[in-house]
């Protein structure tokens, strides 16, 4: 069938996100809703032209993860972390005040303690993938704003992945403390590994044979993908890790 086919998906997702965005363009609208409407008419809930959505959802991650690290490239460690510094107070006030809206919201319609904690926390996260694609539409991209909103978002998929494994432990009576306190100290340990290995294997490798692009292309790939699945693997989301 032609809806299973990954050819013909990406036949339909690129000409018909090139008419939507025309026409999104022509009434002064942002790309981005044509992308959300086209992937309404093509999904399940739509026509349900595209079948295997699993794998479009696989490639959709792949895509963010290396636009983040293209915006990871393009930043000093020494500026990356004054960004996440003044960064941080605002991704502390707005989730503070997020998350309180959204617990009174809950335990107003009737949610018992647990349950608003819960909706309370959901509500003070944004969408890392449409806050990052927005960037280019709104010209911020390499400039000091758009790295301020990459640092809020960054810190609060941070914050997600604290609470993720809080939540989880609490859950899980199976689970042991040094589980939790290896999900914790990942981000740091992945840190810390990945900047020896771009100081003692990468550099390296790109000095001496930077004459062959194809191979500084291939080394930037699996170097991107490496640290996503690591990242993955040890409990953190693949785009910190590409990041």
């Amino acid at each position: 069938m032609y809806g299973d086919s990954v050819v013909f998906s990406f036949f339909l997702i690129f000409a018909g996100a090139s008419v939507l965005a025309t026409l999104s363009l022509y009434f002064r609208q942002p790309i981005l809703i044509a992308y959300i409407l086209l992937g309404g008419l093509l999904g399940p809930f739509g026509f349900s032209l595209i079948g295997d959505t699993a794998l479009l959802e696989d490639v959709s991650h792949i895509g963010i993860m290396f636009l983040l690290f293209l915006i990871g490239l393009d930043m000093q460690p020494a500026h990356l972390l004054s960004m996440l510094k003044k960064g941080s107070w605002v991704a502390v006030a707005s989730s503070f005040i997020f998350a309180t809206t959204g617990y009174a919201g809950a335990w107003v319609f009737g949610f018992n303690h647990i349950d608003s904690l819960i909706i309370g926390a959901a509500t003070m996260f944004s969408s890392t993938i449409i806050g990052i694609k927005l960037l280019p539409t709104t010209v911020l991209h390499h400039k000091q704003t758009g790295e301020m909103v990459v640092g809020l978002l960054l810190l609060q998929d941070l914050i997600a992945i604290v609470l993720l494994i809080i939540v989880t432990a609490s859950s899980d009576a199976n689970r042991d403390s040094s589980a939790i306190a290896y999900s914790l100290l990942a981000l740091p340990l992945l840190v810390g590994a990945s900047l020896a290995t771009v100081r003692w294997v990468i550099l390296p490798l790109i000095t001496r044979f930077d004459r062959f692009h194809e191979y500084i292309f291939l080394l930037a790939i699996g170097w991107c993908l490496a640290c996503a699945e690591t990242a993955s693997m040890a409990g953190l989301s693949a785009e910190i890790g590409a990041f």
